[in-house]
């Protein structure tokens, strides 16, 4: 069995028009937003052992915020400059690369590639966090997807069941 955690960066700032997207920070909003999303990891026991992040700063302070929030141990963790604004086949095949004998991978990444992806894995799961997880993946969020294989090269589509779907917004309320 493999775990996928799929967490859409923290909510970026815009404070500056003139940096390029690639160096966006989060926003206030998007701070506030980890501890919620650390909390709901630990309370289900979803710790990672790799974490797969875009370079971007916004994911890059997303995992770090929500690492600092997790406490140790941290999962071994892979800055991938391929995973900026990503496609779907391009997660699949960083997962493939260095997932090699990693039980729960977390991809900390963008939309749309975020969740296309999701959307694309997903077999099965609860109806209302189908549908929820169907019309949006606004930035904080995290679904959670596991896989009847053994080997992440083995991961097909419409092969996974969707454990959790969640938002900061969901867990605030």
């Amino acid at each position: 069995m493999l775990t996928l955690s799929i967490l859409r960066h923290a909510k970026s700032s815009w404070a500056d028009p003139e940096l390029d997207d690639h160096d966006r920070p989060l926003a206030k909003r998007g701070v506030k937003a980890m501890p919620g999303i650390a909390k709901f990891i630990r309370r289900e026991k979803l710790r990672p052992s790799l974490a797969l992040c875009s370079d971007a700063m916004r994911t890059r302070a997303t995992l770090s915020l929500l690492l600092a929030e997790l406490g140790p141990p941290a999962p071994r963790i892979v800055y991938d400059e391929a995973l900026y604004l990503a496609a779907p086949e391009t997660i699949r095949a960083q997962i493939a690369q260095h997932g090699d004998g990693e039980p729960h991978i977390l991809v900390v990444g963008h939309n749309p590639g975020l969740h296309a992806l999701t959307l694309e894995l997903v077999g099965e799961g609860d109806y209302k966090m189908l549908a929820a997880l169907a019309r949006e993946f606004p930035t904080g969020a995290l679904a959670v997807l596991t896989f009847d294989v053994a080997d992440w090269k083995d991961v097909t589509s419409a092969s996974g069941h969707l454990q959790h779907y969640t938002t900061p917004r969901s867990l605030a309320s």
